[in-house]
């Protein structure tokens, strides 16, 4: 197993004028809003390398699973691209982990972002390469983010710094320091990894979770599979992202207060990290602390390294 406590391997920053590649792991994508999200990323003062490959379609995916693993593999190996960016999620990553070359994504490591289905990509960027990518915007979601979601991202993969995020709606559901390396990202499709020998060992981890279109009983059977795989029993602490159409805001956290009472773990909830208007750039793989008191997620070290 790769994944452990080893330092984790810390991607190059990227400088204005680096070329972004953009892949399609999992589903197909409307031009249009790729197009509009090629032009926010040239703004920031990147240059977008779009492959033709990546307009394929084969019913609900982007082309075959050879196919979209295989451009996901050449952006890696190809040393003119500094950072890769998923066009959407949808579904598909998952299908395509088997064929992801793990010597070229360690030989080769650069920025990798993306979420929701690309928590499938995350886990095995984290376990079996231990690389740490990027959870945030995709190429044909950017533009509809607020611009607070553009400058998060800059901020993490081109600015050296240590991230540090307080939210606007910071909510505390258990009150509590937490120290950890931090791993999570959509729930539906860390779920669909138990098991799997792709799934990291969450023990001592800050676990950021995040959902979309999930009613109450969803997310709380998602939550119930996670405590009995064992998921949970040894997290060091819990954000939670944005819980996008899953009802009342309210009831989504007193359903976490209650799935983690008994506990001694912190959870801080009101984070915008997902599929909200806003959607922050976190690191994952990167140890941070998260303080309940001013609901603050502080970043233990830069997410990016000089070359």
């Amino acid at each position: 197993m790769t994944q452990g406590r080893k330092k984790p391997i810390v991607p190059p920053a990227l400088k204005r004028g680096d070329v972004i590649g953009v892949v399609a792991p999992a589903g197909p994508f409307d031009r249009s809003k790729l197009q509009a999200g090629i032009n926010i990323l040239k703004s920031m003062g990147f240059k977008p390398f779009v492959p033709e490959g990546i307009f394929q379609k084969q019913d609900y995916l982007a082309g075959s699973d050879a196919h979209r693993a295989d451009i996901v593999n050449r952006l890696f190996e190809n040393d003119s691209v500094k950072a890769i960016i998923c066009a959407r999620g949808g579904f598909g990553s998952i299908r395509i982990l088997s064929m992801i070359n793990r010597e070229s994504v360690r030989s080769n490591p650069k920025i990798f972002i993306g979420f929701s289905d690309i928590t499938a990509l995350h886990a095995f960027l984290y376990k079996r390469c231990g690389l740490v990518s990027f959870h945030g915007p995709m190429a044909a979601t950017i533009a509809d983010n607020c611009e607070k979601t553009r400058g998060a991202l800059f901020e993490a993969v081109a600015s050296g710094k240590k991230l540090r995020v307080r939210p606007d709606n910071g909510r505390t559901i258990y009150p509590g320091t937490a120290k950890g390396p931090v791993f999570g990202g959509n729930m539906a499709t860390l779920c669909h990894l138990i098991g799997t020998d792709f799934f990291p060992d969450l023990s001592g981890h800050i676990l950021v979770l995040e959902d979309t279109d999930e009613p109450l009983y969803k997310i709380d059977r998602m939550m119930t599979q996670m405590e009995f795989a064992g998921v949970l029993s040894n997290v060091a602490g819990v954000v939670l992202g944005s819980f996008t159409n899953c009802g009342d805001t309210k009831k989504v956290d007193m359903l976490f207060e209650h799935l983690f009472k008994g506990r001694d773990i912190p959870v801080l909830s009101g984070f915008p990290i997902g599929h909200g208007k806003s959607n922050i750039t976190i690191p994952l793989g990167i140890k941070a602390t998260i303080d309940t008191d001013n609901h603050l997620f502080l970043f233990h070290e830069p997410s990016t390294c000089d070359i």
